[in-house]
Parts: structure tokens; sequence; C-alpha cells
């Protein structure tokens, strides 16, 4: 395209035209916008920024170089995925020049993945990290509910997804269903789907809204971008923080996405995921009934088992009546014997004791007997103490010091003592400083026994032998006299 630039008339020291600034910056602009028009750019999304105003601020690079790139706020909502660093997109748009700043950049409308060898990529990366994590793991995965009472769902509200998860449980067994419509594509799609789950996840119960006792996450078939939104971290990290056990029904049977890992089942398409959700209730009925049916017979027959043992029990018990009139006849016969044995037995035993009473000697005999023995053993006693105190007596007279010895004794004790006592008084301090020492002590008491610490010390306390004296060290150079100023 040739662009007309105005005629600014000779230029000093030739014929190059001469421009403004403002000129060359709108030439250049209106080239570019009008060179380029609308196109599209394949790069790697990198310094992406988003700013408080809303617009997004990134660049597009590949091997051979980079371009700025902006999206304004009001076309963010519109722009098909997520932007983030290190994704590669196919970018629509068109180019812009600003001339203050010498700068080109991209203004970008479109955003689509490039290619689905990117899209995998992106997915197996985020599969590997999330692994890592644990999200995978089959020991937390809850198991679903026998027979929920509230089932909830996490759907669009338009399409025939919905229509087959209510014809499903109306079919198989009826149950109130909470929806909780969500886009399943698009920009925003994921942020939608993740505050659904969360949304059922914290209803408690108490309020007139039912919490569900499982979760149904479902959207029809479709492409690998159309999937995207359930391979979105946001929402995989809802699911693995959901309490209420979620079944994952995202596309056909051949569709995986990254939810039916971190989902606690997963189900091939919606109807199946309504299928694992609620029983058969006929089956169950049917099922109730043979069990009736069983216990019954069983119960009968056990009943039959029971009389048939009890009749043959009853048939080898002895006759009653007989077995009451013998034991009368015995009692009877063991209280007449009883009768005329416990006279007899009452003479025995007085006969008994009187036979005995007649070979005990006399009361008076005995106590005589006892008097004699404690005479003998009194005589005894007396005899024994007095022998006793005659060999004492005699033990003491022969351990008896004449006076004169103990006295010797005693001079001798008293002798020593003084000397120990001598030797105590060389080794006194007292005696020391009677020399004319003296002991230097700081403010704690603590013997100084070197100048330096002296020196050192604030206060020191000087003790002679008749007192003590308060002194203060003197420093270096203060005084030409000596050391203390007392």
């Amino acid at each position: 395209m040739d662009e007309q630039f105005p005629d600014s008339g000779p230029a000093m020291g030739g014929n190059t035209p001469e421009f403004s600034v403002a000129e060359i910056s709108g030439a250049i602009r209106r080239t570019l916008e009008g060179t380029f028009g609308r196109i599209r750019v394949r790069g790697e999304i990198t310094e992406f920024k988003r700013y408080p105003s809303g617009h997004l601020y990134f660049s597009l690079k590949d091997e051979g170089g980079k371009l700025s790139a902006v999206v304004w706020r009001g076309t963010v909502s519109r722009l098909g995925l997520k932007p983030e660093s290190g994704l590669e997109v196919v970018a629509s748009g068109k180019i812009s020049a600003y001339g203050e700043r010498s700068s080109y950049q991209m203004v970008i409308d479109r955003l689509e993945y490039a290619g689905e060898g990117a899209l995998l990529a992106r997915i197996e990366r985020l599969r590997l990290r999330l692994a890592a994590e644990g999200l995978f793991d089959a020991e937390r995965k809850q198991a679903l509910p026998f027979l929920p009472r509230v089932i909830g769902v996490v759907t669009s509200a338009q399409g025939a997804v919905l229509h087959d998860i209510r014809t499903t449980i109306a079919r198989r067994f009826p149950h109130p269903v909470l929806v909780w419509p969500v886009p399943v594509q698009g920009e925003g799609a994921a942020e939608r789907i993740a505050h659904a789950i969360a949304g059922f996840d914290a209803i408690d119960g108490t309020a007139a809204l039912p919490r569900p006792d499982v979760l149904i996450v479902a959207r029809g078939g479709g492409s690998l971008e159309d999937l995207m939104a359930f391979n979105d971290e946001a929402v995989l990290r809802a699911v693995a923080a959901c309490r209420i056990p979620v079944i994952s029904a995202v596309g056909h049977e051949t569709d995986t996405t990254l939810i039916d890992f971190v989902s606690d089942c997963r189900a091939p398409t919606p109807t199946a995921a309504a299928e694992l959700a609620v029983p058969v209730r006929a089956e169950l009925e049917a099922g109730l009934a043979q069990r009736d049916a069983r216990l019954r017979g069983g119960l009968g027959r056990t009943l039959q088992l029971l009389r048939a043992r009890l009749d043959r029990a009853a048939s080898g018990l002895p006759d009653l009546p007989a077995v009451m009139e013998s034991a009368r006849r015995r009692l009877d016969d063991r209280g007449y014997r009883l009768d005329l044995a416990w006279p007899t037995h009452m003479r025995h035993l007085r006969a008994s004791l009187r036979s005995a009473s007649d070979r005990l000697p006399a009361p008076q005999m005995i106590l005589a007997l006892r008097r004699a023995d404690l005479a003998r053993v009194e005589t005894a006693c007396q005899q024994a103490m007095t022998g006793y105190l005659n060999r004492r007596g005699a033990m003491l007279q022969g351990l008896r010091v004449p006076p004169a010895v103990l006295v010797a004794q005693w001079r001798a004790c008293a002798s020593r003592l003084a000397g120990e006592g001598g030797r105590l008084a060389s080794l006194s301090p007292q005696a020391v400083l009677e020399r004319g020492y003296v002991l230097v002590t700081d403010r704690t008491g603590k013997p100084l026994s070197h100048a330096a610490q002296a020196r050192r010390a604030t206060q020191v306390t000087l003790t002679f032998a008749d007192g003590q004296v308060a002194a203060r060290p003197v420093r270096p150079g203060r005084s030409a006299q000596g050391d203390l100023d007392l």
C-alpha cells in the first residue's frame, strides 16, 4: 500500500522531505493497520499480566520473535479460553501502533488453542502434577450412597443432558433432583462449574434447601476444546475438596477428561450417571418380595422342626402325676421314720453326757494343783533374781577406778587440747593480720589477691587486725602518691 505523505517543502541541505513526529507516527500506524487488517497469529503466551483496569497484556512468541498483545476489558469475556503463560494459542485480531511510545501491538479479540497437540500436552502436564499431589488416589475416593434422598446435578440448563438424567431417575426410582445450571464450555465456564460444586458442598441442610447425597457433573459430547472446562484445575480441585460423592459424566463413552480421574465415580454417559446414582425401584421391590417369601418359608420350616422336636421331647418325659405320688410316699415315709428316730437320738445324747460328767475331776482339786504350781514358780523366780543382783554388784565393784588415775588422765587430755588450740591459733586469719598483713576484698566480700583485680574494682575494703577501712582504687595517672584513695 502506498502512503501519501504531506508535502513539507524542500529541506535544508537537499531535497529530503521533512516530517513531524506525529506525521511519522500516524503514517506508520495507517500503514500497519491498512496492510495487515484482521490477522491470526500463532504463538506461546508469555509475560501475562492482568491489570486492575481489567485489560490483559502479554506477548506472543515463537522461535523467531515476540509480538506484544493486549485484550481490552470488554473483550475478555468473549475470548473463548482463559489465557495463561506457557499456553500455545492462535490469536485473532488486528495490529495497532502506539505513536506516543513508538511501539506496535496486536489487539486480540479471540483466542483458540493451537491444535489438539498443544491441548493434550497442557492436559498431560496438569494430570502429572495433580497425580503427584495424590488427587487421583483411590484411597481418597468416597463410596456412592445406596439410596440417596436428593441428587444434585451440575450441567447446562439447555440440551438433552438434563432431560436424560431427570427421565432416567424418574423411571428407575423417583427422587428430588436439585439442578445448578452452568455453562459447560467457553470463557468463564470452568469458574462457574467450580463455584456450583463448592456451592452444593456448602449446603448444610438446615434451611429449606436440602443437601444432596450425591452430585452428577455432566455434559454432552464435543471436541477437545469444548470439553476443556472439565480439564480446568479449579474444577478438579473443587471436585477433590467436595465432601459429597461426585459422579462425572462428561462427553461420550470414548471421551476422557481429568475430572474422570478426580471424581469418586466415572460414568460413560449422563444416562449411565443417573443409573449409578439410584437403583431400580421395581428391582428393589422384587428383591424385597423374594426375600420376604424366603423368610416366611424358612420361618415356617423352622416352626415345624421345633414342633416335632417338642413332641419327641414330650413323649420321652415320665408320667408327672405318678412321679408326684411316688415323691409324696417317700416324704411320708421319711417323716414317720424321723418321728421315731428323734427320741432315741436324744436318749443316746443324754447317756453320753452323763458318762462324760462322771469322768471329770472335781473343780477344787484342779484349783489346788494350779496353786501349788504357781507357788513353785514364784520361789524359783525370787531365787534367780537374787543371784542376778549379786552378780551385777560384783561386776560393778571390779570396774571402780582410783581418783588419782582419773586426775592424771584428765591432765593429759587438757594438755593435748592446749596443744591443738595453739596450732589452730597459729592458722587463724586474725593471727596473720596481727603480724601486719591486710586483707583486701571487693564489695561482695571476695578476696583480691592481685593488684590488677583491685584496680578494676570500683571500691575495696581493707581489713586490719583492729577493724576495716573502705578505699577506692586510683586509676593510672590520677595520683602520683599511691594506688588507693582512702
